[in-house]
């Protein structure tokens, strides 16, 4: 999930267009100006504070965030967001309270700076103040308290998540040697086919017909000099689905061929285009473009995949693990 919190990041979703509207649909449209009450709404307490439809759709619509051009969250996904953006913003004020109960503080010139960070979102001081006015009831202390908890959730998570997730070369390279089996890789063939495919409801005649189509798509493929060539011989003349792809397969394991298709690919060479190939009533020509033994990939392969990856899982653990905490001894009621 999102949430490395940007200097504005609650303010910057505060807003949602004046004129937004309630779709056919049904979905949640997040319209203060005109809903008031409804914005007002308790979704949940968490100890003493109380959270409102505001700050659930706020959140919803981060998760979200092609909501505003939809006018507001689809009917189908708004049950998995809601739940998912109520479980954050408990998460969340779970941080806040954590943070001000260890007196945490910002100091000033970092209010300072995240204010006018802020106030460059607007194009023009006006459209600031207006801001300030509709949202949040022309207070600059109450613009200030948002700042302030936005940034000691982003100050708690960085000191309790961001920093220990780091993880050292040497922490990569003793995951790559534990984890041996995900690191293998099974025997692949990467190829190109043109093939001509009767009805299954051929007549004996029709059957004969398509024999002499696939033996003039096979003289047409072994004409072929590059991979391109072969592709778009495919996509003129093949019966495959593969052939608005220009013939092309994915990599494939061989336990996932066809026993007429692996021998023909074992006996030929990068490049080489097959003879012809029957599987039941069909006719396959391919074109080799690559085979890979089976083996495992080499460290030196895989680390910048793993020093993106391992960080990653472990800030998720530890994001789990404070949550579960914080919980421990917190009171929680959805309402």
């Amino acid at each position: 999930m999102k949430h490395t919190f940007p200097i504005s990041f609650f303010l910057l979703l505060f807003f949602v267009p004046a004129g937004a509207q309630v779709a056919s649909h049904a979905p949640t449209v997040f319209t203060p100006a005109s809903a008031p009450s409804a914005m007002d709404k308790p979704v949940a307490r968490v100890n003493s504070t109380v959270l409102t439809q505001a700050d659930l759709v706020r959140e919803e619509y981060a998760i979200f965030p092609y909501a505003r051009q939809h006018n507001g969250i689809p009917k189908d996904l708004e049950p998995d967001i809601r739940a998912g953006a109520l479980k954050m913003i408990v998460f969340e004020e779970l941080v806040y309270q954590e943070a001000q109960h260890r007196k945490m503080v910002i100091p000033p010139a970092r209010m300072q700076r995240a204010e006018m960070d802020f106030r460059k979102t607007f194009p023009t001081p006006d459209d600031f103040n207006a801001a300030l006015q509709s949202d949040f009831h022309g207070s600059q202390q109450l613009l200030d308290e948002k700042i302030r908890r936005s940034l000691l959730i982003e100050a708690f998570l960085k000191a309790e998540v961001d920093n220990k997730s780091a993880v050292s070369l040497a922490d990569v390279k003793a995951y790559y040697d534990k984890n041996p089996v995900r690191f293998q890789h099974p025997e692949t063939f990467t190829f190109q086919t043109i093939s001509v495919i009767p009805s299954a409801k051929a007549t004996a005649a029709q059957l004969i017909d398509a024999r002499k189509r696939a033996d003039d798509m096979l003289r047409q493929a072994k004409a072929t000099k590059s991979t391109e060539e072969f592709g778009l011989l495919a996509e003129k003349i093949s019966d495959d689905d593969y052939h608005v792809m220009m013939g092309q397969h994915k990599p494939l394991p061989v336990d996932q061929l066809a026993p007429q298709l692996l021998e023909a690919l074992r006996a030929m060479k990068q490049g080489d285009v097959s003879s012809l190939v029957q599987i039941d009533q069909i006719y396959t020509v391919v074109h080799l473009q690559e085979h890979s033994p089976a083996g495992e990939a080499k460290f030196q392969d895989v680390k910048a995949q793993l020093e993106k990856e391992l960080p990653q899982t472990r800030k998720n653990q530890l994001r789990a693990e404070l949550d579960k905490k914080l919980r421990q001894n917190a009171t929680i009621q959805e309402l």
